[in-house]
């Protein structure tokens, strides 16, 4: 079977930074206690590799009241203002591994939302990175998931807007949104923050897709960014599948398959990539 695998695949430079970041502490050994508030990325392999060595994750603000000691660090998609003073607080030994471009937004929206601005933010509302980002506005902020949404949006237009974007949302779909709230008359500065891995990783997918007769897309079952993925591979092509492992991948064979192609979202490891690469060339 021949093989095409994306390029921009696996692991971008947040989640390097932040797993690293735990199996150092894990290396040195300098604390027995470390922990990780909630799940330092979002792939459940890598969390429950860390669980076996001895990483506990820490999902609620209430479960720091039973942490006495050791090392917190935080998730690379960040956590909201207030849980991040509740950590300080704590006293204990703090790593903050938030993504740099996750970082750069609560910035903008903090200091946008400080000059008087209103603040929408496009991603999904229940997504820890975006509610990191909402909690950093200092007045009114909305979230918007959806061109649809953006449809539906009845604010004062005479407000001043500033639009910021979660860092791993689908691009054509942030385009679209951007033209709904321009073309109904909203006083918007809009601030792509879409990181350029992300950029790079969809339109690399959606062009590959357009080429093989079958698609696979390998993330978490809780990945945002793979997900996103999947959405714009299977526009482009009907044989698109979503796994976690190889154990998930089950091809339809009443299809005729002779090229595949293979991307990964952000937080797949690079040996899980490889292993269902070698798997499809050998028995396909």
């Amino acid at each position: 079977m021949e093989v095409i695998v994306a390029e921009h695949a696996g692991f971008c430079f947040g989640v390097t930074k932040a797993v690293e970041t735990v199996y150092d502490q894990i290396k040195n050994g300098k604390d027995t206690n470390i922990y990780t508030y909630g799940p330092i990325i979002h792939n459940e392999i890598v969390v429950g590799d860390l669980e076996k060595k001895g990483v506990k994750v820490i999902n609620s603000i209430d479960e720091l009241d039973d942490v006495k000691s050791g090392t917190i660090v935080i998730r690379s998609h960040g956590v909201t203002k207030e849980v991040h003073q509740k950590i300080v607080e704590t006293g204990l030994n703090i790593i903050d591994a938030t993504c740099p471009f996750v970082k750069r937004i609560h910035k903008i929206v903090d200091e946008e939302s400080k000059a008087g601005k209103s603040i929408i933010v496009v991603g999904s509302a229940n997504h820890p990175e975006v509610e990191g980002i909402v909690s950093y506005a200092r007045g009114p902020v909305f979230v918007v998931d959806s061109p649809k949404e953006a449809e539906n949006f009845s604010q004062d237009r005479e407000l001043e807007y500033t639009l910021v974007s979660q860092t791993t949302f689908n691009k054509n779909k942030f385009q679209e949104t951007v033209e709904i709230f321009e073309n109904n008359g909203y006083n918007i500065n809009i601030v792509n923050t879409i990181c350029n891995a992300t950029d790079e990783r969809q339109s690399e997918a959606e062009e590959i897709a357009t080429k093989v007769d079958a698609m696979i897309v390998i993330g978490g079952a809780h990945s945002s960014n793979s997900r996103k993925l999947y959405d714009i591979c299977s526009q482009k092509c009907e044989q698109t599948y979503f796994i976690q492992t190889l154990e998930d991948l089950h091809f339809n064979t009443n299809h005729d398959i002779k090229l595949v192609g293979i991307t990964a979202g952000a937080s797949t490891p690079k040996n899980i990539i490889e292993e269902v690469q070698n798997y499809v060339r050998t028995n396909f």
